[in-house]
């Protein structure tokens, strides 16, 4: 499964250029009995497998890691996993990430190996190789030189607190359709504040909860308090209920009385 994945595109790269190194291990190398079992069922009696805690400790043991290294869990319990804890991984040496099968692992390895827990989303998979590879991919792109341009990530979804904006790429006008007179003009001052105004626009339309947290400028919020003024706030009224939608309600009014 992980051969598939990371024999690929910028991973495969990464590791040729020995900018990461990635190394897979099956738990049933390190179980002792003659059929190298690494589930049983589970105590008190409930439908699944549950993955044994010998195996795991050995796994894990023989990988010598050191005190500082995440051993992370993959699992459907865990933290969301976010661009924010990307960049947390991102500034280690090393990781290992462990990945759940059937029921889940026997509670002594959360308890006792076991130092975070991640979860790519609230839906439960087959097993946490899919997840692990998502937190693979998502950390290495973090990596100085494995986009290639140092900054290519300093503007992804997330990284500045807001969705990316739209991109356009050649034809010059396809179908009728012209790309923005502003990103052929070559002033790159304009083009830096459409580029931005796009990201809060596309911000304000599908996650307008972000607008919370992210880092504004007063420039930032005065365009904001236009759009608020533009309507469509219904929008984001249905996606954004309770506490965090009185608290927009409440920022955007004194966005406009101070725009206006």
């Amino acid at each position: 499964m992980f051969a598939s994945y990371f024999g690929e595109s910028m991973l495969k790269r990464a590791q040729e250029a020995g900018l990461v190194h990635i190394t897979t291990h099956n738990i049933r190398d390190y179980a002792t009995d003659k059929h190298r079992t690494t589930d049983d069922t589970t105590y008190g009696g409930g439908a699944g497998m549950v993955l044994k805690p010998e195996p795991l400790f050995a796994a894990v043991a023989a990988l010598h890691p050191t005190p500082t290294t995440p051993i992370i869990l993959l699992t459907p319990q865990g933290r969301p996993f976010s661009h924010a804890v990307a960049q947390e991984l991102a500034a280690h040496e090393e990781m290992v990430l462990v990945c759940g099968r059937y029921e889940g692992v026997d509670e002594r390895v959360r308890e006792h190996l076991i130092t975070a827990e991640i979860s790519i989303g609230d839906y439960v998979l087959t097993g946490g190789e899919l997840a692990a590879m998502v937190v693979v991919d998502a950390v290495a792109r973090l990596i100085p030189g494995v986009l290639g341009a140092e900054t290519a990530a300093d503007d992804d979804s997330y990284a500045t607190g807001l969705l990316e904006g739209a991109q356009y790429t050649r034809p010059e006008i396809f179908q009728g359709w012209a790309v923005p007179a502003v990103l052929r003009s070559g002033h790159g001052a304009n083009i830096g504040r459409w580029r931005r105004e796009q990201a809060l626009r596309r911000t304000w339309q599908r996650r307008p909860e972000l607008l919370l947290t992210a880092v504004l400028t007063e420039e930032d919020k005065r365009f904001l308090a236009v759009l608020a003024g533009e309507g469509g706030s219904e929008k984001w009224k249905v996606k954004v209920k309770g506490e965090k939608c009185r608290r927009l309600l409440t920022y955007f009014y004194f966005s406009l009385l101070t725009f206006y």
